[in-house]
């Protein structure tokens, strides 16, 4: 019996030497946790076998895959609800919401900087839809839009023109060279991959009068906002 704290301290050892966890050894020794820790708290902390750490994450996965699904579900459900909520916009409706997206994302005159026309640059392709809608919806002529692509130079610029031409449904005539950006390998990018198209930019040509409209417009909705307060 003396010897057997010996005994078991030395095999404690040996096992944490072979991978084994404080939980392990406490089952095949049958000792308290404490005195394991004691015994090999001085040895390295070992590697966890891949396969031990491939079958925890799969076990995490099961676990709460069903939850994920449920909330998945449930996100969907609030979204379609939300969408069904909107309807059909009235043309008001179209036109103040066009307002607020160019205010929001075209560009603007700056006292430093000034330059009355009415460009608009995004990625989203939803977001390039409503704009060309609010243009039609004011007047603007297909004729007078032109459109031009920025897009990293590592990535497929023509496949990028194809998706943005069945975006506008544009002719090619009217898109100006592309502008390709530079790519810095020391900046991390999540715009990568067969998805990112770049950004199109839609500019207005003979827009200043347009331009002014649209400042005006933007601050007749905030004077009005404010009014309902």
């Amino acid at each position: 019996m003396v010897q057997a704290k010996p005994d078991m301290r030395r095999r404690a050892r040996e096992l944490r030497g072979e991978g084994k966890t404080y939980d392990e050894i406490v089952a095949e020794l049958g000792v308290a946790k404490s005195s394991v820790s004691l015994w090999v708290r001085d040895l390295p902390k070992p590697d966890r076998p891949a396969r031990r750490v491939e079958h925890a994450r799969a076990m995490a996965e099961a676990r709460w895959a069903g939850y994920r699904r449920e909330r998945n579900l449930e996100r969907q459900q609030t979204k379609l609800e939300a969408a069904r909520g909107i309807g059909r916009l009235s043309d008001r409706e179209l036109f103040l919401v066009g307002v607020g997206l160019y205010w929001s994302e075209g560009a603007k005159s700056k006292p430093h900087r000034p330059s009355e026309r009415a460009v608009f640059i995004n990625s989203d392709p939803d977001m390039i839809r409503l704009h060309l809608a609010w243009l039609g919806l004011l007047g603007i002529a297909p004729e007078r839009l032109r459109f031009s692509l920025m897009i990293h130079e590592s990535a497929d610029a023509e496949a990028a023109l194809h998706h943005w031409a069945a975006v506008t449904g544009a002719p090619a005539s009217r898109f100006l060279k592309t502008a390709p950006k530079k790519h810095n390998p020391e900046t991390p990018r999540k715009d990568v991959g067969e998805g990112y198209r770049g950004c199109l930019t839609v500019r207005v040509l003979d827009s200043a009068g347009l331009y002014r409209r649209i400042e005006g417009w933007w601050y007749g909705i905030v004077v009005g906002a404010n009014s309902a307060i």
